[in-house]
């Protein structure tokens, strides 16, 4: 049975969740930079902001140079326009890179950032060293799609819904009621139209370069919680059978938020380590998974309290 990690350590990440300095590009995107030597961007989902990665930047800025960016229309970034496609994003994310002059980066996306991390590897080849698709879709059934489709359509009328997303991202989880709570405090903040184009792109994006993953060549890492009800395991396993160098991760009780909800399993796993001739994501405390051919893993977090609860948030946020 594999725990999370020190408590010390969970807690010196989540402590650094209050509001993170940012600089801006000259088009209008807005970053968070930490940490020295290879370049690892960080895309967050619709309706987060940069700060949604906050564990992640405090652990791995120790030995990479770590960019969190807020998405268009999200946090302080500026909007793309009215009906952009997930190809837009795209587009934004390579010119992003183009103003930092990042030759060559490794991309870590959440959801609609897993996208557009996908987009970019499938666009931007070699340019892409590496990617870490956290609790990214991919072809989702019919049912699925309708019911996306659906919520897209709504935002425009009815406003940005934020019970219904804490519903799906969180469950009934009692353990994770910290991390729902920010998490709501980010939805609150969020510009409605910035919202409503990133969610029509994401609800229209799950086939978009679901063909790409194939010419795929760097290491690529497919994570999702077990208990996601739409990011789900089978859509992390298929992909990774896809891609000539993928890797599926299962996080056992969590659902779509696990990179705070079980940050420490997360931190470890993005690490970029070096296998026998390669270099790849690899999780620390099992180091064969990704040397030894298991392209398919499922990791088991004791559902202690103590372990899992984002604790004591800066209220900053």
């Amino acid at each position: 049975m594999l725990t999370a990690g020190s408590t010390t350590r969970t807690a010196a990440a989540t402590n650094a969740a209050g509001a993170l300095p940012r600089k801006k590009t000259a088009s209008g995107t807005a970053y968070h930079e930490a940490g020295s030597g290879e370049p690892l961007v960080l895309i967050h989902g619709v309706g987060m902001r940069l700060e949604a990665w906050a564990p992640q930047i405090a652990f791995l800025s120790a030995g990479h140079r770590v960019i969190a960016v807020d998405m268009p229309g999200h946090g302080e970034s500026a909007k793309l326009p009215a009906g952009s496609r997930l190809e837009e994003f795209v587009a934004w994310f390579g010119r992003f890179l183009d103003e930092m002059a990042i030759g060559t980066a490794n991309v870590a996306g959440h959801s609609m950032g897993a996208l557009v991390s996908g987009g970019a590897a499938a666009t931007f080849g070699e340019r892409i060293s590496r990617v870490a698709y956290l609790n990214g879709v991919y072809r989702r059934d019919p049912e699925a799609k309708a019911a996306v489709l659906s919520r897209a359509a709504a935002i425009p009328v009815s406003g940005v819904d934020k019970e219904g997303p804490l519903a799906r991202w969180f469950g009934e989880d009692a353990d994770s009621v910290t991390a729902r709570e920010l998490t709501r405090k980010w939805l609150n903040l969020v510009d409605p139209q910035g919202y409503g184009v990133a969610y029509a792109a994401f609800a229209g994006g799950d086939e978009t370069y679901a063909d790409g993953w194939k010419d795929v060549a760097g290491p690529t890492l497919f994570l999702t919680g077990s208990d996601d009800p739409n990011s789900t395991p089978l859509m992390a396993t298929q992909m990774a059978e896809l891609a000539p160098r993928g890797y599926a991760r299962i996080v056992e009780g969590h659902r779509h938020m696990v990179n705070l909800t079980a940050p420490d399993i997360v931190n470890n796993i993005v690490q970029i380590r070096g296998c026998v001739n390669e270099t790849t994501f690899q999780y620390r405390f099992a180091k064969t998974h990704f040397c030894d051919g298991n392209r398919h893993h499922r990791y088991h977090h004791r559902l202690h309290s103590a372990q899992r609860r984002y604790r004591q948030i800066d209220d900053r946020a």
